[in-house]
């Protein structure tokens, strides 16, 4: 159904009258608390609960609406937040501009200029997945077997790590690279320094909306109802620290460092006329406990610029969330049949996105070969990962039919070490 807002929105603006992302925003006399985007504005839900338009929000949920994070809203429950984005949806359609009654609706919207945004969620617990067959495969040629560049668990298992909530960070925040071990192939013995190789992943990921308890573990029929939302999500690595150390257990210093968040969450609501099905069937057949009547992913097209500190910028890939071979769903039901818990925020990374094309890979190290194959810029200028002063910035989106449901941007910006 064609909807129409009586606020001027750009046709190709990710927050149109479909989306109503989830964020937290600060402004002029206004301390850190949840908004919802809307063009090239932010709805501040606390004002418009006092105005007597969320009904009984205001008497409610103020404490809630004042919130530094999500967490407490989100804490309410779908009945609530589903509620809320609906109630705003139909406050700015055009055909509703009665139920404003005596309220200006400028009154409670704020311009997204005038704001500073914010991490949305105080994130408990942090895993990153390795969800894309394309990116494993690709990445297991290179520092394994070309012949079999999978490991034999791997399309048995959505294989993930736990990583570190504090060093996520939201969408602007600069970093300096990061230092540690590093010993080149080369090298008898490694070297301590500041990282040569970094990198960025492209990857989404997901939002738990709700707790569970130690022991029990999420259906994956059931897994997506305890999703609030998705975010953009960059999983900064640095490569040569990496692959020193991540024999025998893992992704460590090399990923810890930092990790750059969108500040806007996308609900599944709003990504529901976007989902397809996913591509390829999972061969071997995978053990019961993951297995989906109907797997779903969703059509979101995905893409990073890298932008050089002497200004000059360029799209370096466009991929797909569709390119996933584990869905969300699996991931959640593997990441909690051991009984492990899930907080409400808790954040679940996709892993690198890559497409099955040379154009659509999700991350430098896969673009340009370990740095065999320099990407051009002009005046013959190249890079094969990232200099100090460098930034990278990513964006996805969904459309059709006259929808348009996006993410707004995440960059962030390489300094030097420190």
């Amino acid at each position: 159904m064609q909807l129409t807002s009586f606020l001027k929105i750009d046709e190709d603006s990710d927050f149109s009258i479909y989306n109503l992302p989830f964020g937290i925003f600060s402004g002029p006399k206004i301390t850190p608390r949840p908004g919802i985007a809307i063009g090239n504005n932010i709805v501040h839900l606390a004002a418009l609960a006092k105005a007597g338009l969320l009904h009984d929000a205001g008497d409610l949920y103020m404490e809630e609406l004042q919130s530094p994070v999500l967490n407490p809203l989100i804490s309410l429950g779908p009945d609530v937040w589903k509620k809320m984005r609906t109630r705003v949806q139909n406050l700015f359609l055009d055909k509703n501009r009665k139920m404003w009654g005596a309220v200006r609706p400028d009154s409670v919207l704020v311009s997204m200029n005038d704001c500073r945004m914010h991490l949305p969620m105080a994130i408990g617990d942090y895993t990153d997945f390795y969800s894309s067959e394309n990116h494993a495969a690709n990445v297991g040629a290179m520092f394994r077997d070309p012949q079999n560049p999978l490991l034999p668990n791997w399309k048995h298992i959505p294989v993930g790590y736990h990583g570190r909530s504090s060093s996520i960070v939201v969408s602007g925040t600069n970093f300096p690279r990061p230092k540690g071990q590093i010993k080149p192939p080369t090298a008898e013995i490694p070297s301590f320094g500041a990282s040569r190789q970094m990198d960025m992943e492209l990857e989404t990921g997901f939002i738990i909306s709700e707790k569970t308890n130690l022991g029990s573990s999420i259906d994956v029929k059931d897994a997506e109802d305890y999703i609030f939302g998705m975010v953009l999500f960059n999983d900064w690595s640095a490569r040569d620290i990496q692959s020193w150390e991540y024999v025998p257990l893992g992704p460590f210093l090399g990923k810890n460092f930092c990790s750059s968040m969108s500040p806007w969450i996308v609900t599944m609501d709003a990504l529901k006329p976007f989902r397809v099905p996913m591509p390829k069937d999972q061969e071997p057949a995978i053990l019961p406990y993951l297995q989906q009547k109907k797997r779903w992913t969703y059509d979101i097209q995905l893409e990073a610029e890298m932008v050089l500190h002497d200004g000059q910028r360029k799209v370096i890939t466009r991929t797909n969330q569709k390119h996933l071979y584990w869905s969300m769903n699996q991931q959640l039901a593997h990441h909690t049949v051991n009984g492990c818990p899930m907080k409400v925020g808790d954040l679940l990374a996709s892993g690198t996105i890559s497409g099955p094309t040379p154009d659509s890979l999700g991350c430098l190290l896969e673009i340009t070969k370990r740095g065999q194959n320099p990407i051009e810029f002009e005046n013959g200028v190249t890079r094969t990962f990232m200099e100090d002063g460098d930034s990278m910035i990513l964006r996805g989106y969904c459309e059709k039919e006259g929808m348009r449901v996006g993410f707004g941007e995440v960059k962030g910006t390489v300094l030097p070490a420190v």
